[in-house]
């Protein structure tokens, strides 16, 4: 994912602890047009659609929260979705992790 910046893209470089990010170039998103990641109101709703079945989805929304992006859609989920998250458990340094286990127990492992 990218946010921009002064005009510009940049890359957030940290997941899990690393600055590996080559996850990011099997996302879902990477034909789509960046801009529309960061759109406001029901816009948001459609383009968390593009994140529906995305093989990197729950990296991307890790590297999101760990690093307290503000805006955007990212890993499927609003800036307001990631607020009330990040509020909710304000000491998880580890998103994905958390995230990981989740998945685990949903899915019956």
């Amino acid at each position: 994912m990218w946010i921009r910046e002064e005009g510009t893209f940049v890359t957030i470089s940290r997941i899990r602890g690393t600055d590996d990010r080559s996850w990011a170039a099997r996302g879902a998103c990477t034909q789509l047009d960046p801009d529309g990641f960061f759109v406001q109101g029901a816009d948001q709703q459609k383009i968390k659609t593009a994140c529906q079945g995305c093989p990197v989805r729950m990296e991307c929304l890790a590297d999101a929260l760990d690093n307290r992006i503000e805006f955007g859609v990212w890993g499927g989920m609003t800036e307001r979705e990631r607020r009330r998250l990040l509020r909710q458990h304000p000491g998880i340094q580890d998103w994905y992790a958390v995230l990981d286990r989740t998945a685990a127990r949903a899915s019956g492992d």
